[in-house]
């Protein structure tokens, strides 16, 4: 996972081929090694900005392994700016509503699954609500997962008031005393206005206690842009990211802690049920930095 951004920098910055880099280099070399790796141009020049004040002052040549430790810095700075106290696994509230946003292809029906896999597994009673019930398919596959890792499932017919089947969760949710709710929804595509306005009347009836925006990885940049309509209309608390496996590039992580402001609690990376993992920045640094 991301073998070719640790690879590229590693060779950039490897010691044995000498203890120091100019200035120059800097800008050379890593912000290329940033931009084929999918970090946006904008968190890319703040990453050198950093180095370059790191240096500024200092003699022509610096040690790579100065340049090394600053880039580190500089990276992990910008992936702690957003870090949480969110804790599913001690939610403030009973049951804890949970609205899952993203269109079709994100993964984001699988990620719901998976998140009632994770809770389960940690004791949690959980109820799901299958509100996407305008895609085919969409309404069987959350129930052929949730009958897979044994969690109850609210549907209605296809075509129904997505609203309406979220609201018939939470009641069964209080009425039996549940952990969490999770509310699938419809994921067209972000620019479609009846989309919009199914999710601000979802908001308006579920009144979820954390709304979480699912991204993939694979598409770089362009999450953020999904991300940054959705917000506008039907604001999000955290984003998870999906198909981390399959990122070899590895730098949408930066660009979307860098740009949206919002913490990465999850990070899929894998198509098992058990392939996702809470977000830790220290194992991020560790697959990309030498």
């Amino acid at each position: 996972m991301f073998e070719s951004f640790k690879k590229k920098f590693g060779k950039a910055l490897n010691e044995e081929n000498g203890q120091e880099i100019r200035k120059t280099e800097i800008e050379d070399n890593i912000r290329t090694i940033l931009l084929e790796s999918d970090v946006s141009f904008d968190t890319a020049e703040r990453i050198i900005s950093d180095l370059e004040n790191f240096i500024s002052g200092s003699k022509k040549r610096v040690s790579m392994k100065d340049v090394k430790h600053e880039l580190r810095a500089s990276v992990e700075e910008i992936l702690r700016e957003n870090e949480t106290d969110i804790d599913l696994l001690n939610p403030p509230k009973k049951p804890m509503v949970i609205l899952f946003l993203g269109i079709n292809g994100t993964g984001k029906t699988t990620t719901v699954a998976k998140i009632a896999n994770y809770l389960k597994a940690n004791n949690k009673r959980v109820v799901v609500a299958a509100s996407d019930t305008f895609r085919a398919g969409a309404i069987e596959q959350l129930s052929i997962l949730c009958d897979r890792i044994g969690v109850h499932l609210i549907r209605h017919e296809t075509g129904s008031d997505p609203a309406s089947v979220a609201f018939d969760a939470i009641e069964h949710a209080h009425a039996r005393n549940l952990d969490f709710v999770l509310i699938d929804s419809a994921g067209r595509m972000q620019t479609n206005k009846n989309l919009l306005e199914e999710m601000k009347k979802m908001k308006r009836v579920a009144k979820p206690d954390l709304t979480v925006l699912v991204l993939d990885a694979m598409i770089g940049q362009d999450a953020v842009h999904q991300a940054e309509t959705f917000n506008k209309e039907t604001p999000f608390d955290a984003v998870i990211l999906t198909k981390l496996d399959t990122d070899a590039r590895g730098g949408a992580i930066l660009t979307i802690s860098d740009q949206l402001k919002k913490p990465i609690l999850f990070v899929g990376v894998g198509q098992e049920m058990g392939d996702l993992q809470p977000f830790d920045y220290n194992w991020y640094l560790e697959r990309i930095m030498p």
